[in-house]
């Protein structure tokens, strides 16, 4: 049997392809938390107050999230935190 001529050897090619197809479906599957505004947010920590699961401490201007503990004084700080909380939580239950 003769060599394999390095011209026509597509096996590179496959497999950078095969690692974008990786890629591609990782970032697919990944939950986006930072490209929340300041609008959506401002909705997201009023429903958030309305189904209890944020405190607000008029006070000093503080949001509490109550299921982990966590102060924020910040809308959008605290919904994307909400966002990867949640997105952490449900990967933990599928995985179980």
């Amino acid at each position: 049997m003769t060599n394999p001529n390095p011209i026509d050897d597509t096996t590179d090619d496959y497999r950078q392809f095969e690692a974008r197809l990786v890629a591609h479906d990782q970032d697919a599957t990944r939950v986006v938390t930072a490209d929340i505004g300041d609008t959506a947010a401002r909705k997201l920590v009023t429903e958030l107050i309305d189904n209890d699961l944020v405190t607000p401490v008029p006070g000093k201007r503080v949001f509490v999230h109550e299921p982990s503990g966590t102060a924020f004084d910040s809308s959008t700080q605290l919904a994307v935190f909400h966002r990867g909380w949640t997105a952490a939580r449900d990967a933990d239950e599928v995985g179980e």
